[in-house]
């Protein structure tokens, strides 16, 4: 979904063209850092007494469980639990 108009998807671009390499790899990894710590929170949040073999697999499908067939899913998580 992209909800922005493209005179402000313009902007945005200009804006981040203007910050250096290094502010841009770090505003990604904040987001991504922001992005895990609400799904782990999501995710106890349905289940408090999760265990971490469990939680790290939950975590994994919420976040890369599309990018996987579904054998390849199931083959990882039984690594991860």
């Amino acid at each position: 979904m992209n909800d922005t108009p493209p005179e402000v998807a313009a902007e945005l671009d200009v804006l981040m063209a203007q910050r250096s390499g290094s502010d841009r790899v770090r505003m990604a990894c904040e987001m991504f850092d922001l992005a895990r710590t609400l799904a782990v929170a999501s995710i106890r949040a349905n289940d408090p007494a999760i265990s971490a073999d469990t939680l790290r697999a939950r975590l994994f499908e919420r976040l890369y469980g599309d990018d996987f067939s579904p054998e390849e899913r199931a083959r990882i998580v039984a690594t991860l639990c």
